[in-house]
C-alpha cells in the first residue's frame, strides 16, 4: 500500500533508511546492501530524491555519500511516516494557542546572562534563513549546548544556533551587519528582549 503511494518499493526502502539515520551519511554500495536493490534502481531513486530536496550529498575519500536533509520542509512529517522511533512531543502535549517562541521561552529564560533570543530558520513558518535560534549575550556556552539538545529532542532533528556577546552584537547592528540584518528584516520570533533592542530597530 506505502510502495504504491509513494512511487516505488525502493523509494520508501530509502526514506527509511535515510529517516531512521538523520545526520549519518551512506555511499551508493553501502545503501544497496543495507536496502537490498539494485544499484541501478538505487541511483534512479537518490536523484530523484536530491532532486526533490530531502537528501543531500557530499563528497569524501573518492566517494559520494547522502544524508537526509533535516530543513527540508516536510522532514517531520515524513519521520513521522518512515520512522522507527515514538515522536518525543505530540501535537496534543503543546496547548493550541501556544506559539514555538511560548514553548520554549521557560528554557531560554534558564539560560543566565541571556539579553536577546530569536526564533527563525526551520522554527517560524516563512523565514529562509539558515539560522534557527540567535542568541545575545555572556552566556555559559555548556548551558546553551543543554538546552539546545532540548529543543532539538522536541523538534526531532538538529537545530543551527549561533551565540554572539552583546558588545558585538550591538556593534554589527550599528553597522547594518548582513548576517544580522536577514534574520531581524526575515521572518523570526522574538522569545526573550530585555534592553528592548528589536523594538527600537
Amino acid at each position: 500500500m506505502i510502495d504504491a503511494l509513494f512511487g516505488s518499493k525502493t523509494r520508501v526502502k530509502l526514506l527509511h533508511l535515510f529517516l531512521n539515520n538523520p545526520g549519518k551519511s551512506f555511499y551508493v554500495r553501502e545503501i544497496t546492501r543495507k536496502i537490498e536493490e539494485q544499484i541501478n534502481s538505487v541511483r534512479r531513486e537518490l536523484s530523484n530524491m536530491l532532486e526533490v530536496g530531502i537528501i543531500t550529498s557530499d563528497s569524501a575519500d573518492n566517494k559520494l555519500y547522502y544524508q537526509v536533509n533535516q530543513r527540508y520542509e516536510y522532514f517531520i512529517p515524513l519521520k513521522a511516516i518512515f520512522g522507527d522511533s515514538t515522536p518525543t512531543s505530540k501535537v496534543s502535549d503543546v496547548k493550541l494557542d501556544e506559539t514555538t517562541s511560548d514553548k520554549y521561552s521557560p528554557l531560554l529564560d534558564d539560560i543566565t546572562g541571556l539579553r536577546l533570543a530569536l526564533l527563525s530558520g526551520v522554527l517560524v513558518k516563512g523565514s529562509t534563513t539558515s539560522v534557527d535560534v540567535l542568541l545575545v549575550g555572556n552566556v555559559a556556552h555548556a548551558k546553551v549546548k543543554t538546552v539546545m539538545g532540548q529543543i532539538e529532542k522536541s523538534e526531532g532533528r538538529e537545530i543551527n544556533y549561533c551565540v554572539i556577546p552583546y558588545d558585538e552584537f550591538y556593534y554589527r547592528l550599528s553597522i547594518r551587519d548582513r548576517f544580522i540584518t536577514e534574520i531581524i528584516n526575515g521572518k523570526h520570533s522574538v522569545v526573550i528582549d530585555k534592553d528592548q533592542i528589536i523594538n527600537k530597530v
